[in-house]
């Protein structure tokens, strides 16, 4: 799942308490599913989501989990369950990169830690950078709570996302993966979003309805224009390594780099 993860646009979250919506998130055409034992479960059913998460994986289905924070009374349970599952982990309001390891090497499965405290941006660069982290989520709507800010405020949230986007470049990980938008009703919203937080450098989508998937995906494609671009930048270069040109614009090796970066996401569909 570590390539399927890396590469993924879309995470569905199904919460851990309706075991009834497993398979259909399942089928509904997300790149990931994420199975929530968090904010979706009320503190009366944390044990028997968990107890749904762990049958269904040990039936063979593939999810990430997101867990209970560290400093929950639930957190520890989880943990057990993530290691004896082997499943991929997304830890809620991470921010210790030593429990990160902890929990990585125990599970021996990928960790997507998700940031939503102004700790874990400020502790992005050694999250990144730990073993089986193969990616980071952005947690917007409780990191702007704590920054008593809104979560709909590009401007205020700006630096937390960068930070984040510059400490999985500067650890050869995939890109971040944005928040979910909780706008249901209004595609344009969403698609929004997931345009602007490409352009800054976040490549995939927290979802929370299987309708947002087909403008996620639609979203992360890079627009025709981009397409062209590239295919014109490939088709000039000589093969010999050296720069050339191409309508009065160099061309060299980090620009080959994004044209193949950009023709690859046009391939996924």
């Amino acid at each position: 799942m570590t390539l399927a993860i890396a590469d993924a646009r879309s995470f569905l979250f199904v919460p851990g308490n309706r075991p009834e919506r497993f398979d259909k998130a399942a089928a509904a055409g997300a790149d990931v599913v994420v199975i929530d034992l968090e904010d979706a479960v009320s503190p009366a059913d944390k044990e028997a989501a968990r107890e749904h998460a762990a049958a269904w994986l040990a039936a063979g289905n593939e999810a990430v989990v997101r867990i209970n924070a560290s400093d929950t009374d639930w957190h520890t349970d989880d943990v057990a369950m993530i290691i004896e599952r082997g499943a991929a982990v997304m830890p809620a309001k991470a921010s210790d990169p030593a429990r990160l390891a902890s929990i990585a090497t125990q599970s021996k499965a990928p960790v997507i830690p998700l940031i939503e405290t102004a700790r874990g941006v400020l502790a992005a660069q050694e999250i990144s950078a730990v073993d089986r982290v193969v990616r980071v989520a952005v947690g917007a709507i409780d990191l702007a709570a704590e920054l008593s800010v809104s979560p709909d405020d590009r401007a205020a949230l700006l630096a937390a996302r960068s930070a984040l986007v510059l400490a999985a470049a500067a650890a050869g990980i995939a890109a971040p993966i944005d928040g979910v938008t909780t706008a249901l009703r209004d595609p344009s919203v969403l698609i929004d979003d997931v345009t602007y937080a490409r352009r800054i450098g976040l490549t995939g989508k927290l979802c929370i309805h299987p309708a947002q998937i087909n403008d996620v995906h639609r979203a992360c494609a890079p627009p025709e224009a981009d397409v062209a671009w590239a295919r014109a930048v490939l088709d000039a270069d000589d093969g010999s390594g050296s720069a050339v040109a191409l309508d009065g614009h160099m061309i060299d090796a980090p620009v080959l780099t994004r044209a193949r970066r950009i023709l690859a996401l046009a391939d996924r569909g």
